[in-house]
């Protein structure tokens, strides 16, 4: 059987004729949609072919592409796909040191670089890349050192393509021809939280059983549903789901800029988007900010319909059963008068379907989004799954879960509680890293998640803690770190926190507050400052966050709870090294970095 993603595109223009749109590009500024339709990208697609196939490319060759979010990322990936390439989707937020080490690591034959920053680290790091032969570049706008002859326009590259033999149209033909299961399609790097990143090896055959597992799954989706794609194209979360809505004929609206996103999705007004638990914990806190203002008989409405929203969505829609006529009827009204208005204020009018995964999402925001008709789909997986291992069926999810398992996964619990899974999504192994497969698989062939979980009576995957994450105090109790800064997360005053405690006699915290919202409440309460650092500092700030700590605290072991917390006057970021690409925390680097002030939260 044919690999999809080497196919799809002749076979989508095939099925819907060459006018109909396949994706196009957010316009923030001028809330708009570029569109490209299935024949313009049919045809870019076997031009950029023809153009590898030019510059030398070889089946199985890498290729870096470092590049925001954008059409031509698309492009490239599939030209690759007709040649046998593999294309190596770098982050565009890498420092040049991350981004040489990928290509030194993949032995990239060339990059494609997506920003005039892009370019310059491209050319900065090409001494030091040997295997780097070429430099392409997407933007337009971009200005080319002065003596750079080894890098060209990705219009030109276009066009280089277009112009090409009729040898080298035939050698491409030859090589699409040739393409089978076992090709490498794509390495997926790994965010690297305590280690440099490795490049989780997916064959086509990953995508393949990926696709179609997902079709069987997400029977409700269709050729009119459309996307938002904002998380970036790098990450296995956003590619793969993005690859399905192609196969699907849903149309992709690609957001450029993610700062845009709350812009974005209101101008696609998108039927469904995969996204990661921050993005709804910001919609929650900006919904429950509206909530706490309001006053009077629109406090008692919105309330009403939460209750009604709750017992109609939650107790019969989730578990496939018919509302009884008052309830449905009640909850019609209220969708008409408060949820369809709450919906169309964040742009999700017209939405019906929301995988959600990455990180763990607090039950209170996922139940809370259900009750308002917004359908979040909760979900599990990781780059060396293909993203999907299990989400939430249809009907019958339960909350606090992730799910069940797709249909051709097997998922066992092993030692130490950690989640094994076996199955046709899961990758081959670490490039150039056969020394690695040892500590990733078992001996029997079960990949090693390094998550760890337990199955509850349904048959529904939990997570309970990610065990590199996991700390023992020095009383000896466990702490997931990760759950209580999931917590946390929920309050529209806190943006990021870092919990503390590894062989420590209790638990504390780094928050970084939400730093608009504590400048309204500052503002509010006539609260004088002169700085941030004033602002985080003040005895009156320190306290009201405390009290918020210790409500979203509520049911934890009294173990778990944190004890004291430092406020940073500034964000976590991937620049200082604190965060991963993919924003997960690094705790080594946060723990070095803030030694001092982790000792005087123990003093």
């Amino acid at each position: 059987m044919p690999n999809i993603l080497t196919h799809i595109i002749e076979q989508q223009t095939g099925r819907y004729g060459r006018e109909r749109v396949a994706f196009t590009t957010i316009d923030t500024a001028a809330r708009t949609l570029r569109p490209c339709s299935w024949g313009e990208l049919a045809d870019r697609v076997e031009h950029a072919a023809c153009a590898l196939e030019m510059l030398g490319i070889k089946p199985q060759d890498n290729i870096a592409i470092l590049a925001p979010n954008c059409s031509e990322i698309l492009v490239t990936d599939f030209a690759c796909y007709r040649n046998r390439a593999v294309p190596v989707s770098i982050y565009a937020t890498s420092s040049a040191d991350q981004v040489k080490y990928i290509v030194n690591d993949a032995s990239a034959q060339a990059i494609f670089a997506g920003t005039q920053a892009h370019y310059d680290i491209a050319r900065k790091i090409a001494a030091e890349c040997p295997s780097m032969k070429h430099i392409v570049a997407f933007g337009d706008d971009i200005v080319f050192e002065s003596g750079d002859t080894t890098s060209m326009l990705f219009k030109d590259f276009l066009a280089l393509g277009a112009a090409a033999s009729a040898d080298c149209r035939a050698e491409v033909a030859l090589r699409t021809a040739a393409a089978n299961p076992d090709d490498i399609a794509t390495l997926i790097y790994t965010s690297g939280t305590t280690g440099e990143p490795k490049g989780a090896i997916l064959p086509h055959s990953c995508f393949d059983a990926a696709i179609d597992m997902h079709r069987a799954r997400l029977d409700t989706l269709s050729d009119a549903d459309t996307s938002v794609c904002f998380l970036p194209l790098s990450h296995i979360f956003e590619k793969a789901w993005t690859y399905f809505c192609l196969t699907m004929g849903i149309r992709v609206d690609i957001n450029p800029n993610p700062k845009e996103i709350q812009t974005a999705v209101k101008v696609a007004k998108p039927t469904c988007m995969c996204s990661v638990p921050r993005f709804w914990e910001k919609v929650y806190s900006a919904v429950q900010e509206k909530i706490s203002s309001t006053r009077g008989f629109t406090k008692i409405m919105f309330e009403r319909a939460l209750a009604a929203g709750a017992k109609r969505n939650l107790e019969y829609v989730r578990m496939g059963r018919k509302a009884p006529w008052l309830l449905e009827q009640r909850y019609q009204l209220y969708n008409k008068l408060v949820f369809s208005k709450l919906r169309a204020a964040i742009g999700l009018e017209n939405g019906r379907f929301f995988p959600t995964a990455g990180a763990p999402l607090s039950s209170a925001i996922v139940e809370f989004m259900h009750a308002c008709g917004i359908n979040i789909i909760i979900g599990y997986g990781l780059s060396e799954t293909t993203a999907t291992v299990s989400c939430y069926p249809t009907v019958g999810y339960e909350f606090g879960t992730v799910g069940t398992t797709l249909s051709d996964v097997q998922v066992k619990i092993g030692e130490n509680n950690e989640i094994l899974v076996k199955g046709p999504t899961v990758m081959r192994g670490y490039f150039g890293r056969p020394d690695t497969d040892n500590s990733v698989f078992t001996p029997d062939g079960w990949f090693r998640t390094g998550d760890a979980g337990r199955f509850d009576e349904n048959g529904s995957l939990i997570l309970t803690e990610r065990l590199k994450d996991l700390f023992k105090t020095s009383n000896g109790k466990y702490i997931a770190p990760q759950a209580i800064e999931s917590r946390l997360g929920e309050d529209r005053y806190i943006e990021q926190v870092a919990v503390i405690g590894d062989q420590r006699k209790y638990v504390t915290a780094f928050i970084v507050p939400a730093f608009e919202a504590l400048k309204e409440y500052a503002g509010q309460k006539g609260i004088s400052y002169s700085s941030i650092d004033d602002l985080v500092n003040n005895s009156e700030i320190r306290r009201f966050i405390a009290e918020r700590i210790e409500k979203l605290q509520k049911g934890l072991a009294g173990f778990e709870k944190i004890k004291k917390f430092t406020l940073l006057p500034r964000e976590f970021t991937i620049e200082a090294g604190e965060l991963t690409n993919t924003l997960k925390i690094r705790r080594p680097v946060i723990n070095s970095a803030y030694a001092d002030a982790i000792e005087a939260m123990y003093c």
